[in-house]
């Protein structure tokens, strides 16, 4: 996400650091090329007005442009004010409301609503340990009511009894009634979309709301239809008045003018992301984290709330211990892959990561991708239990089966039993140097074949 803006304002930036005293016209000329940037990433034009006036006088008064780091304080004052435009400080999704409180799902086709209805009603459920329905609404769609039944399944979340020929009022007039004789907590009310927003649609969501009275009304929009998602936005908010908005797709949308956009036009803040197809793939909208991210500082706090959620205690403690004694086999090797792969991937830790701009280039021209964590997965799953326990029993003849086992080729076999090695080096290298000393190391192994190692380590 944010991949083309953070490109464009990281080179803005270097420029800035770089002239060290600066004077307005420099300001002035970064701002420029903040508005392009800004632009191109296809934020609505009005916003970017006022993000340009807004910066502009802020970053030429004369605490900025007489600090000892004039170049440093501009990108504060972007920051700051990047995580003004993107909203109020996010607190987790929670329902407080009196049971049954209901939850309405609004917005286009295509949006990727109905799986959000499943991610969100699973979060409920585990995070807030609140008994939900799901109940789908969309009688226009076909197998629309079925699929969310599906999802539900996956979820753990009961789904409302289909009944043929019945309306979205009535629908939701049952989901509720169901909520109140069996004590279910939360209604999660998944209406239908329309490929664009009309008079049928939202006499059709406005008649389910004023039935249900939801807690939330939450709008569901694509980030990636960039412009499109910010004029649906306000045409929700202003029919229906929007309690929150989640963003989906975010992982694959390289411009994010869309999230830059719809606090500031509609005023309805971000709720909640959809960082993945997973029903887990689900976060918190943080502004002062994203606004981090763009400027290219990095979301560390998110990158270790990921790793706390997806961290196997068993499976942590036996590393550990592992660590302690320096042994360290390649079935260990595999389950931090796997644990790379849970936690969004390479692609999605390095962008959690701060000024990863160069080790980013140095992967994608060394071709190291998610792909290629897959293909060592493969190759490892593709060796034998002694194997994996005493990687010096692979010699060549065993290097070929490997490789044919796992369609890759011996040299790939060479590259996933030379980071193994590095890693076991590294593990002996903790031993030693204690816990402080591993702090300071980071930890090199972990990444792949032709990353730079962490600092301390050479």
């Amino acid at each position: 996400m944010f991949d083309g803006l953070t490109n464009s304002f990281g080179e803005i930036f270097d420029r800035l650091k770089k002239r060290g005293a600066l004077s307005e016209a420099d300001v002035s000329a970064a701002m420029r090329e903040i508005r392009i940037a800004l632009l191109e990433a296809d934020v609505a034009l009005p916003v970017v007005k006022d993000f340009i006036d807004g910066v502009r006088e802020r970053a030429i008064g004369e605490t900025v442009l007489r600090s000892v780091t004039p170049g440093q304080q501009v990108v504060k004052v972007v920051n700051d004010y990047l995580t003004e435009m993107l909203g109020p400080e996010s607190e987790e999704f929670e329902i407080r409301a009196a049971a049954p409180a209901a939850v309405m799902m609004v917005g286009l086709q295509g949006s990727g609503k109905t799986t959000t209805s499943a991610k969100i009603a699973k979060r409920i459920q585990e995070k807030q340990f609140k008994k939900v329905l799901m109940a789908s609404l969309d009688v226009r769609r076909p197998a629309a009511q079925q699929q969310l039944e599906i999802l539900g399944k996956q979820a753990n979340v009961e789904t409302l009894e289909i009944v043929p020929f019945q309306t979205p009022r009535m629908i939701a007039d049952r989901a509720m009634e169901t909520a109140k004789k069996e004590g279910y907590d939360v209604v999660i009310l998944d209406t239908a979309g329309r490929l664009h927003v009309d008079d049928e649609l939202m006499t059709e969501v406005a008649d389910v709301r004023d039935g249900a009275r939801p807690a939330e009304i939450l709008l569901v929009a694509d980030a990636m239809t960039g412009q499109d998602a910010v004029n649906v936005a306000k045409s929700f908010n202003e029919k229906l008045t929007l309690t929150g908005i989640v963003l989906t797709r975010v992982d694959g949308d390289a411009r994010g003018g869309a999230a830059l956009s719809m606090k500031a036009v509609t005023g309805t803040p971000i709720r909640l992301m959809g960082t993945g197809e997973k029903l887990a793939a689900l976060e918190t909208f943080h502004p002062d984290r994203i606004a981090s991210r763009i400027l290219g500082m990095g979301d560390v706090v998110t990158l270790v709330e990921k790793a706390s959620e997806m961290a196997e205690q068993d499976d942590a403690e036996r590393l550990v211990k592992k660590m302690e004694s320096g042994r360290f086999d390649l079935d260990d090797f595999a389950s931090q892959l796997r644990q790379l792969r849970k936690m969004g991937g390479l692609n999605g830790i390095m962008g959690m990561l701060p000024g990863v701009k160069k080790a980013q280039a140095q992967m994608a021209s060394a071709n190291i991708d998610d792909k290629m964590v897959m293909h060592q997965e493969a190759i490892i799953g593709s060796m034998t239990v002694s194997e994996r326990k005493k990687p010096d029993l692979i010699k060549a003849s065993r290097k070929r089966r490997i490789a044919s086992g796992s369609g890759t080729t011996v040299q790939d076999v060479n590259k996933v039993l030379k980071q193994y090695q590095e890693m076991t080096r590294m593990m002996k290298k903790m031993k030693k140097i204690g816990k402080k000393g591993i702090m300071r190391s980071g930890l090199p192994g972990m990444m792949p074949p032709g990353m730079p190692p962490g600092p301390g380590i050479r």
